[in-house]
């Protein structure tokens, strides 16, 4: 029942935003742009995007290291890829739940663990999409920023950024007093003394566990710069296909758009990041650099396809290979989720 109700919540939230980014547009002239795009651009930038999953797959291996949880390169690829095609096949970003669950199948790890390593992923993701938006809009070329926040789409992106501001906070909470959460969940879970908050606990410690990685100023430092490196890199995909639908902007409005994509397809919404996606390029492209209304919806739909499959494909391969239902999982961690 939950399922179904959260699914639906999150595919009406695409199918509003699909509708409002081509509310009023010619669909005939999308198309046809898309049909004239630059196929061996496209191809670099699906290229370049699809190489990306391997970069995260190499960060997460810093990210373990506080837990001196051993993994190969080929299940952390295995299971970014099963994730991300989660996030492509079923709503909610379910696919965030499917990549620990995944690894643990494959690797002898704590789950709790490994989600505790995903949610330092997400901390340092938002610094380091942050700051790469901050240096963007301070570069000459970029156009006022006044504009940016202005409107339905800019009211959206400021809420997501309180929301993600909020997250921080108790992130930081965390890292900073370990020892009171650990021991205010010894008050609540073992006084009892029952079988099922001794697992709560062991789940709790190796979460916060994994957290200690934001406490070790090397470790930080390391985990920061495949961050960078990461996150520069999916910027070149966004400006190779840019140069594939004709869209002359440099590098820095590549980035600039990656981020704002990025904020807008961290809303709840159908799989895939239908209609988040294309209003995250809307609000960038056509309300801050004045591309047209077609030629940025071709980008966000031509682009967007593009690296859509690859992902997904390689995803449901490993899942085969591997012996697991990515339609299992994803039932699966909706029924984790209801327990929780």
């Amino acid at each position: 029942m939950r399922k179904s109700f959260f699914g639906a919540i999150g595919i009406s939230v695409s199918v509003f935003l699909m509708w409002w980014v081509l509310k009023g547009e010619n669909y005939q002239d999308i198309i046809e742009k898309i049909s004239n795009a630059n196929l061996w651009y496209l191809f670099f930038s699906v290229l370049v995007g699809t190489l990306g999953y391997l970069i995260r797959a190499l960060r997460w291996k810093v990210l373990l290291e506080p837990m001196a949880l051993e993994t190969g390169l080929r299940s952390r690829f295995a299971s970014v890829s099963m994730g991300f095609a989660a996030n492509n096949l079923f709503p909610f970003r379910i696919g965030e739940i499917v990549r620990p669950v995944a690894l643990s199948r494959v690797e002898s790890v704590s789950t709790s663990g490994v989600v505790g390593s995903l949610v330092v992923e997400r901390f340092l993701d938002s610094i380091t999409v942050f700051s790469m938006l901050f240096l963007s809009t301070m570069m000459p070329s970029f156009p006022e920023t006044e504009i940016l926040w202005s409107g339905t789409g800019g009211s959206l992106m400021l809420s997501i950024l309180r929301l993600l501001a909020g997250f921080c906070v108790v992130l930081i909470c965390l890292v900073v007093f370990p020892q009171f959460f650990l021991n205010l969940g010894r008050k609540i879970l073992l006084s009892r003394k029952n079988g099922s908050g001794i697992l709560i606990m062991g789940a709790l410690e190796s979460f916060l566990g994994a957290l200690s990685l934001l406490r070790d100023p090397k470790l930080f430092s390391r985990a920061l710069l495949w961050s960078y490196s990461f996150w520069l890199w999916h910027a070149l995909s966004f400006w190779l296909g840019f140069k594939a639908f004709g869209i002359e902007e440099g590098f820095v409005a590549a980035i600039f758009t990656m981020g704002i994509v990025g904020l807008a397809v961290a809303i709840p919404a159908g799989p895939g990041f239908f209609g988040t996606f294309q209003l995250g390029a809307m609000i960038a492209l056509n309300g801050v650099f004045n591309v047209t209304e077609a030629t940025t919806l071709a980008f966000a739909f031509g682009y967007h396809l593009g690296g859509f499959f690859p992902i997904t494909f390689i995803g449901i391969y490993y899942a085969w290979k591997m012996g697991l239902s990515m339609k299992g999982l994803g039932r699966e961690n909706f029924e984790q989720g209801d327990d929780l």
